[in-house]
């Protein structure tokens, strides 16, 4: 069924998932436990994943545009633990570019190459849309031990939730 949005449409009902621009609809599904190599996907929360890499950095952008699930306070909470810890490898390293996360429904993160896994980072951004914060806690954690907290002030527990 398309939807008609004006000038951005035409909107297409996809597979379950909220409405897809018409050039979308061709992107393959991302799956958390499935190969994660395309540079353009559709994830299973209903969002668009572009993966990028360059010389320096992984840049991961996920775009939950349409996709109001996906914004709750609890989400929003564990995807910025995971930018957290992308940030501190950042940190770690001196890199001089400003913290990439952005809360809301485009989230940009960036991390250097050689620090986490891109699997690994990817899993639990997937993860996250679908309910399970503890991989995005893990890595909070990892990256706690290795650069310190995220923050004068803050507290990791043990599921790596900043305080």
């Amino acid at each position: 069924m398309a939807e008609d949005r004006g000038a951005a449409g035409p909107y297409i009902e996809y597979d379950g998932l909220p409405v897809l621009h018409g050039r979308e609809t061709g992107l393959p599904l991302a799956h958390p436990y499935g190969p994660l190599d395309a540079e353009r996907s559709l994830t299973p929360g209903g969002g668009r994943l572009t993966v990028q890499r360059t010389a320096a950095h992984h840049r991961i952008t996920l775009d939950h545009l349409g996709c109001p699930a996906q914004a709750t306070t609890e989400k929003n909470a564990a995807f910025q633990r995971l930018a957290l810890a992308a940030e501190g490898y950042c940190v770690q390293q001196g890199c001089r570019h400003r913290a990439a996360y952005q809360d809301g429904v485009f989230r940009h993160f960036e991390f250097p190459v050689g620090s986490i896994e891109p699997a690994a980072f990817l899993r639990a951004l997937l993860a996250i849309e679908l309910g399970d914060f503890g991989l995005a806690g893990r890595l909070a954690a990892a990256t706690a031990a290795l650069v310190g907290r995220p923050g004068p002030g803050t507290t990791t527990d043990e599921e790596g939730q900043t305080h």
